[in-house]
């Protein structure tokens, strides 16, 4: 495996261009992969594993049964119920949401029989085994391969060519191939590069990660610069411009293509001076709420509350809510405008 110098410290990562697709498939040939759960992260990672010629199959319910159809799976053939796709896969991927694993997993257990893998793209289940009840039994894999991104981008960069990163880690090695078995369902499922990890780093970075800069800090630093803005006599279209649009489309692509570094060095010296003399006091600032935060995963209290609330009978209907409070907040109405403004949008 090559061997990344970050630093000073010296990470292994395993590339599609090593550990190739045709080398996956051949790991694979005599595998029967169930995707249980045709969610979010489940539907990308099957659709893709489908196009890469695996042996896919998905156990799905109600809910997103009709989609599956829609995308080519079979009822009877290659769409099952959830617990008989779990009886016909040799490899088991656990897809369904954490909360929905820990309500399933009585009845799943059993069909997780001897030399079986159980698969998870988040650690969730098995860190927090006191609070799910997820214990693998002792004659099976328990693997993990977790895309560094949400299912729709599992299946839009796999359409694209450019793949995914992802993390591994094997957990319970019953069989002797279950590292083999990971990297592969790790290529087939679209990743560029996997990158190694445990159960329990993933999980503790992941929901830092999703509460913190990805999505929960993102959201609340926008709106507070926008209120600010907002407060000083800025126009709506104004606050928004400066506050998600530009960082959106201009700035994080550049990000993106080539570090922070990069994009101070193609922005004015005015935005150089002021963004390098700022950056140190909004790091102090929230640096202690990160530390309550990381704190709060490492001990359960947050997994806590995902497991009480996610697991109300009326769950979606209040999350509905929430996410229309925030859709039909001033500073999200205004981004529908400016969106519908942009030049591509215009011209169709």
């Amino acid at each position: 495996m090559p061997k990344l110098n970050i630093g000073g410290v010296m990470e292994e990562v395993v590339t599609s261009e090593e550990f190739t697709l045709a080398k996956a498939r051949e790991v694979l040939k005599n595998e029967v992969v169930a995707v249980v759960g045709y969610g979010v992260q489940g539907r990308g990672q099957a659709l893709n594993m489908k196009d890469n010629g695996i042996r896919c199959i998905v156990g799905e319910g109600e809910y997103n049964w009709q989609k599956a159809v829609d995308e080519g799976f079979i009822p009877g053939e290659t769409l099952f119920s959830p617990l008989e796709a779990a009886k016909r896969g040799t490899i088991v991927q656990y897809l369904l949401s954490d909360a929905g694993q820990k309500a399933m997993w009585p009845e799943l257990k059993p069909h997780l029989t001897k030399g079986k893998a159980i698969y998870f793209s988040h650690g969730f289940s098995i860190v927090y085994k006191d609070q799910t009840g997820v214990i693998p039994p002792a004659d099976i894999d328990v693997i993990l391969v977790a895309p560094k991104g949400s299912g729709r981008t599992v299946r839009d960069n796999f359409l694209a060519g450019s793949g995914i990163n992802s993390s591994y880690a094997v957990f319970q090695d019953y069989t002797g191939k279950a590292l083999e078995r990971t990297l592969a369902t790790g290529i087939v499922i679209g990743s560029g590069y996997l990158f190694p990890t445990t159960f329990e780093q993933e999980v503790y970075s992941d929901l830092t990660g999703e509460r913190g800069v990805l999505m929960g800090c993102l959201a609340g630093i926008l709106e507070a610069q926008y209120n600010v803005l907002r407060k000083h006599g800025h126009s709506p279209s104004e606050a928004f411009n400066e506050t998600v649009e530009e960082l959106t489309q201009s700035l994080m692509p550049l990000v993106a293509q080539n570090g922070m570094d990069w994009m101070y060095a193609n922005c004015s010296t005015t935005a150089q001076r002021g963004a390098l003399d700022w950056k140190g006091r909004f790091r102090d600032a929230v640096a202690p709420v990160f530390d309550e935060l990381y704190e709060r995963v490492a001990s359960g209290k947050e997994t806590a509350i995902v497991l009480e609330v996610n697991s109300a009978p009326d769950y979606r209907e209040k999350l509905q809510k929430e996410l229309d409070t925030m859709k039909n907040s001033e500073m999200w109405l205004a981004g529908a405008v400016v969106r519908s403004l942009r030049p591509e949008r215009r011209k169709k």
